[in-house]
């Protein structure tokens, strides 16, 4: 009996975690949508393991001035997307770290990010997608398994 309490009480975790992440992500692209209606949206990341992620969007315009910022930082799903000022009129392919001493260290990262993906998409360049922990797992067990031979 209390095996299958456990499992409702898990089960039912699930489905809370699933339906707020959810939410979050309708959130994320309403922020998207409204800025990509303002002009070009350069993003930028830091992907928290056991610190909060980070997520930074700004609206630019073909010459890279800034139009609005948004944030999304934290480390559950209640994390929300928030305004972030201090950016507006600035251009993306020239900040630095005064533009940024009102950041702390991960929004500092994410925007060096967003600011690396920029230059890279402008230069013609492709932004390389990252291997998830799973994948990274799977090929090191493929090298280890492939040097035993």
């Amino acid at each position: 009996m209390q095996i299958i309490l456990l499992i409702i009480l898990i089960a039912g975790a699930f489905v809370v975690q699933a339906g707020l992440g959810f939410l979050q992500i309708k959130h994320f692209s309403q922020a998207y949508t409204e800025l990509r209606r303002i002009g070009k949206v350069a993003i930028g990341k830091r992907p928290g393991k056991v610190r909060a992620g980070t997520i930074v969007m700004f609206a630019v315009t073909n010459s890279g001035k800034i139009l609005k910022a948004k944030k999304m930082q934290g480390v559950t799903v209640m994390a929300k997307v928030k305004d972030l000022n201090g950016f507006e009129g600035k251009n993306i392919k020239t900040l630095n770290e005064n533009d940024m001493k009102h950041c702390n260290k991960l929004l500092k990262l994410a925007i060096l990010d967003a600011v690396h993906n920029y230059k890279t998409i402008m230069s013609g360049g492709e932004i390389p997608e990252r291997n998830s922990l799973f994948k990274r797992v799977m090929l090191q067990a493929e090298r280890v398994s492939f040097a035993k031979k």
